[in-house]
């Protein structure tokens, strides 16, 4: 079972898209649990955003990073995804599936970054 199926994503615009669609062929997701607010995450959100440019440059890597915001705020959450993120999808800020990530996987700190297969695991 893909662990997306039917859900919504949001690109750093605004604008909603099927997580199916972003996703497409995409093997491996990246989780990263982290907020504007968060010091710690405003350092390493940089660093991440170009790995993630130079596997993008580098191949067709069947890997997405999503990200899954702890934010106060919609208009904090993509502002800190405007100035800092790569090209990569966020869960819908208040979407229950949220918090239904950090409980599946344990979140209890930010920034967080967890590798799984489409299907979760």
């Amino acid at each position: 079972m893909d662990l997306f199926k039917g859900k919504t994503l949001v690109r750093k615009d605004g604008s909603e898209c099927l997580a199916d669609d972003a996703l497409g062929s995409t093997k491996v997701v990246a989780l990263y649990f982290s907020a504007h607010w968060c010091p710690p995450c405003r350092m390493f959100t940089p660093v991440l955003a170009e790995a993630y440019k130079e596997m993008k440059d580098e191949s067709a890597a069947s890997v997405e990073v999503i990200f899954v915001s702890s934010d106060r705020a919609s208009n904090d959450m993509l502002s800190y995804m405007k100035e800092s993120h790569g090209d990569w999808y966020a869960v819908k800020f208040g979407d229950p599936f949220q918090q239904e990530l950090k409980t599946k996987y344990g979140i209890s700190g930010i920034p967080t970054l967890i590798v799984v297969k489409r299907d979760g695991t």
